[in-house]
């Protein structure tokens, strides 16, 4: 019997959204006895991709955008603190995460939802090494091999094939689920992924 196809999941570790999408989606997932593949990405570089920008670049978009982020975690119940500066480079985030997949995935998910909850619950910003490699090291990474793994050209690589990978599928935001060859862009899609795998199609 063949195992279940996964749901694919892009996220960026500085969208709010996918912040809080990565705090249901796995349980949304197990319901239907799905696995989740979860694929860090740089919002950067698939906003480019599709001649978009941050809904924050926006004036006229800024102040809802703000409201909304909150708004979102609020009615998910998940905890939320507007992190200052924001949005921020994420690209040493993601390095780390695509180290720990190619040793353990699920040790990589684990530092993906430290990693979000840290940036978006108790503001540590991901893009200082410093602050980086002291939110590392509660996943049990030392600082010297955080640095190393951020530095290393090999994992730079890494993370520019699974950009390059995600346009290639068609992303252009963050979160970005894929459920059987169908997209959704979204953290507001959960109830229509909860439907098609139930087969409400």
């Amino acid at each position: 019997m063949n195992a279940p196809a996964p749901i694919e999941f892009y996220f960026d570790f500085s969208s709010p959204y996918a912040y809080i999408a990565s705090e249901w989606i796995e349980a949304l997932a197990a319901r239907h006895g799905r696995p989740v593949r979860w694929h860090a990405i740089l919002l950067g570089v698939t906003f480019q991709a599709a001649e978009l920008k941050s809904p924050v670049s926006y004036p006229i978009k800024r102040e809802y955008a703000l409201r909304d982020f909150a708004r979102s975690a609020r009615m998910e119940g998940v905890p939320f603190a507007m992190p200052t500066p924001f949005p921020i480079a994420t690209h040493n985030a993601a390095r780390l995460f695509w180290w720990l997949e190619s040793q353990d995935p699920q040790r990589a998910v684990a530092w993906a939802r430290s990693g979000l909850r840290g940036f978006f619950a108790r503001g540590v910003n991901l893009n200082d090494m410093a602050a980086l490699q002291g939110l590392a090291a509660e996943s049990g990474i030392a600082p010297e091999q955080c640095a190393a793994v951020c530095a290393d050209p090999a994992w730079k690589d890494r993370l520019r094939r699974e950009n390059e990978s995600a346009i290639a599928a068609g992303v252009f935001g963050a979160p970005y689920f894929i459920v059987d060859g169908e997209p959704f862009w979204g953290n507001d899609r959960k109830q229509q992924i909860d439907r098609w795998l139930s087969g409400d199609r």
